[in-house]
């Protein structure tokens, strides 16, 4: 690591791309920093990638119903469904009509 600095915003950054070994380096240098209190200090990670899915031929509504799917009942069901077991979803799932006649949607998620 050639160095680690901390802006006024007690922001770390580095000048490399941090790998996993560095990790410890990190969190050794914000423990020990005065400016910094380590109590408010999550472990340090690495950034992880963020992509989406796009799920179509869906249906808008419940079964048997008019109520439009609610996106924590997709949560739940992308959750016990095997395919997605390596899958974190990073924000709650977007659940878009395809049009104002169909019954039809298209539902996002940012995994």
């Amino acid at each position: 690591m050639d160095y680690i600095q901390i802006e006024k915003l007690s922001i770390v950054t580095i000048t490399k791309i941090a790998f996993t070994l560095d990790l410890q380096t990190i969190e050794k240098y914000i423990m020990n920093s005065k400016q910094i209190n380590a109590n408010y200090v999550n472990t340090p990670q690495l950034p992880q990638f963020k992509l989406y899915l796009k799920i179509i031929g869906l249906s808008y509504f419940i079964e048997n119903s008019s109520t439009p799917v609610a996106s924590y009942i997709i949560e739940n069901i992308i959750r016990s469904n095997h395919i997605f077991n390596n899958i974190s979803i990073t924000l709650y799932p977007r659940i878009i009509k395809i049009s104002l006649k169909s019954d039809m949607a298209i539902i996002w998620l940012d995994i």
